[in-house]
């Protein structure tokens, strides 16, 4: 398979995303500006490698778990969600609102466990599979601030600052914003978004360290996010402190993860995922 192949046959799992009732041909051959055929072929591959099914009723064409099932048993391997959960809880708990950890991946940052402290009212609970805007939202300012900051507006200008309307009426335009606001989250030691990432909603979020040492490179963030209403000004305070708390208590447990990684390693990479999801369509 060419290159050109491999990346139209990931275009089509992209664009398959977050469709539960799956695509029609002629609609997914034109999202991709393929022809018919081509996009066919691409489909009929990937649905002998498990990837792809096609609804016997509607025709049309969806996920599989599979994919799932390969990011499970890739966590799986690292040991992430298990060795920061019980921090991410007491997050949650201490502030009421939904929190979540990212970790580091090359130039970007994935989330890999959430926790949900709100038990009344407006409970803000976005999907986890969306890509990480880093200039909009708080996680990824906390990140790019913890960067050298030709490194970090480098990330950033090679993304562009147009984010195909995954952000808010607050996001960050141009250059000079960025540097300010990166600026400022150095000083305060706490990034803050306010309707940048999403309308409606305000975020705050902090890096930790793959270890206690101060010198420990950065391995990802914890952010808390909730309704404006409920995250007023008042309330950065006590949020920022428990933010600053759980950090210093993940680092604690960072490297106690790569030593469950290690000791999971050959049970795991050896044997079956545990977890265990049937194929099918995406529900």
């Amino acid at each position: 398979m060419t290159i050109a192949a491999v990346e139209r046959a990931l275009k089509v799992l992209e664009a398959l995303s977050g469709e539960p009732d799956g695509v029609d041909l002629s609609l997914l051959a034109e999202r991709l500006d393929l022809p018919a055929s081509a996009t066919h072929r691409l489909l009929a591959t990937l649905a002998e490698r498990g990837f792809v099914a096609q609804d016997a009723s509607s025709g049309a064409y969806g996920l599989t778990l599979k994919l799932s099932q390969l990011a499970f048993r890739n966590l799986d391997l690292r040991g992430l969600p298990d060795a920061g959960q019980i921090v991410l809880d007491g997050l949650a708990l201490a502030t009421r609102e939904y929190c979540r950890l990212a970790v580091v991946e090359g130039e970007s940052l994935v989330w890999i466990a959430r926790a949900q402290g709100a038990t009344a009212g407006l409970r803000y609970e976005p999907p986890m599979g969306t890509e990480i805007v880093l200039h909009a939202t708080a996680t990824g300012k906390a990140w790019l601030a913890s960067l050298p900051e030709a490194e970090a507006l480098r990330i950033v200008c090679a993304r562009g600052f147009r984010a195909d309307g995954r952000t808010g009426p607050n996001a960050l335009q141009d250059v000079d914003a960025l540097r300010a606001h990166l600026d400022e989250t150095r000083r305060r030691g706490i990034a803050l978004a306010v309707e940048e990432g999403e309308i409606g909603t305000v975020a705050m979020a902090t890096t930790f360290r793959a270890g206690s040492d101060s010198d420990a490179p950065v391995a990802g963030t914890l952010s808390v996010a909730g309704p404006a209403a409920r995250m007023s000004e008042s309330r950065h305070g006590e949020i920022s402190d428990a933010l600053h708390q759980a950090a210093r208590a993940m680092a604690e447990i960072w490297p106690l993860r790569r030593r469950q990684i290690q000791s999971l390693a050959p049970t795991v990479a050896g044997g079956e995922p545990r977890h265990s999801l049937s194929a099918g369509m995406n529900a």
